[in-house]
């Protein structure tokens, strides 16, 4: 029997979080096909995910939960079953409740990925802003070639190719997952007294937890707002002028993405040589002035801030979740990112009204970006009463936690 691997567990936990993306972002670009063929309006199809994003985020905590008192493979197992199991029935769909009980099941295993594949990550090393960085990048290329990807099934094969290709893709990771589980080359990893960090005060765990689920809630609003609104955006303030078609404008966002994914490893690698707090800081105080400028912009300038926004808005990032990691019991950290994930992708389904309500009211953009730039403002100052020595780890970059210290 081989060695288990901790770089085939971070293998595991960085592609996933990449099919994740991909998986969830497949529609929005698949209803443009679906309005012609099925000859029903857009409106209508596109209400057939909600259900889906809901429990994308609501179903993390439960997610979590289980991995903490079950099994961590397990779960992560079911997530790539269940999430290819899901994409291949949604491709095969007769009829619009198929179709919305298949992007309703997506939704659900998706939500697995989370809160139990970045408590597996952050158990199987010591260099966690590092690995947290490497995993964000792979979660941003995901969000960047989901959109890409169904296009180019949808244009060389057909809407259903568009979600059974990445649905066999993602079943194969599964069986794989389940065969290296059985070698040997995976196994159960839990947090280790002997080389993890002491655990702080209750009542610091529970002060911090407070103020990072603040900060949390307005920043994925901040980040859900801006990942919407990105294409409207450009179509209105840069489209018109340089006649950027629809492709071109989904070309800008997607480019937009993966410079924020090439900066994930940055953003690690400074969380591991800094202080935590003092990194998710800086995030957000470079963010605000940026998002107050995006709304006055209306030239090229725009792109470059947005890319620029875009990237230091992840600068905080594997911070953030080095700090949820610190301050939560290593036998509860995957119901500590459920918990997260709620709140990132639960709670900042708010943003699609609050477009709606600001675009329908002023026309325009002007007033969301205010009150992103706000949003972020509270974010910046929640952070800044987090304890400034927080999660300063004294550990080797780069050693990981062999799976056998566990035991």
């Amino acid at each position: 029997m081989r060695r288990a691997s901790p770089a085939l567990a971070q293998g595991f936990t960085n592609v996933g979080h990449s099919l994740d993306h991909i998986l969830t972002l497949l529609y929005p670009t698949v209803v443009l096909v679906l309005e012609n063929e099925w000859g029903r309006s857009y409106a209508e199809l596109i209400g057939l995910m909600l259900l889906g994003q809901v429990l994308f985020g609501a179903a993390a905590l439960p997610a979590g939960w289980l991995a903490d008192r079950w099994s961590t493979l397990g779960m992560m197992a079911i997530y790539f079953l269940g999430t290819g199991a899901a994409a291949i029935g949604t491709g095969l769909a007769r009829n619009p409740v198929e179709l919305g009980l298949g992007l309703t099941a997506i939704g659900f295993f998706a939500a697995i990925y989370h809160p139990v594949g970045m408590s597996w990550l952050v158990r199987t090393t010591l260099s966690r802003g590092r690995a947290l960085g490497w995993n964000g990048m792979f979660g941003s290329i995901g969000v960047a070639l989901g959109p890409v990807i169904a296009g180019a099934l949808c244009h060389w094969a057909s809407w259903r190719m568009a979600f059974i290709v990445p649905g066999v893709v993602t079943a194969a990771l599964g069986l794989a997952l389940l065969g290296a589980w059985r070698l040997g080359w995976l196994v159960e990893v839990e947090a280790n007294p002997r080389i993890a960090p002491p655990p702080p005060p209750r009542g610091e765990m529970i002060r911090v937890f407070a103020l990072l689920s603040i900060s949390m809630t307005c920043a994925a609003l901040v980040y859900q707002s801006l990942t919407i609104v990105l294409p409207k955006l450009f179509a209105e303030r840069l489209g018109e002028a340089s006649g950027l078609g629809p492709f071109g404008i989904g070309g800008l966002v997607g480019f937009v993405y993966l410079c924020a994914g090439a900066s994930m490893p940055i953003s690690g690698w400074l969380a591991d040589r800094f202080a935590m707090q003092r990194m998710y800081v800086a995030g957000f105080l470079l963010q605000v002035p940026l998002l107050f400028l995006s709304a006055f912009l209306q030239s090229w300038a725009l792109l470059v801030v947005s890319v620029t926004l875009v990237f230091v808005g992840t600068l905080g990032a594997p911070a953030e979740n080095k700090l949820l990691a610190h301050y939560t019991p290593g036998r509860w950290q995957g119901t500590g990112y459920g918990a997260k994930f709620v709140l990132a992708l639960g709670v900042s389904a708010s943003a699609i009204p609050l477009i709606a309500w600001i675009y329908g009211a002023t026309g325009g953009f002007f007033w969301l970006f205010i009150v992103m730039g706000c949003l972020a403002s509270v974010s910046m100052l929640a952070a800044s009463l987090i304890p400034a020595g927080a999660g300063t780890e004294a550990t080797t970059p780069g050693r990981a936690l062999h799976p056998a210290a566990a035991e």
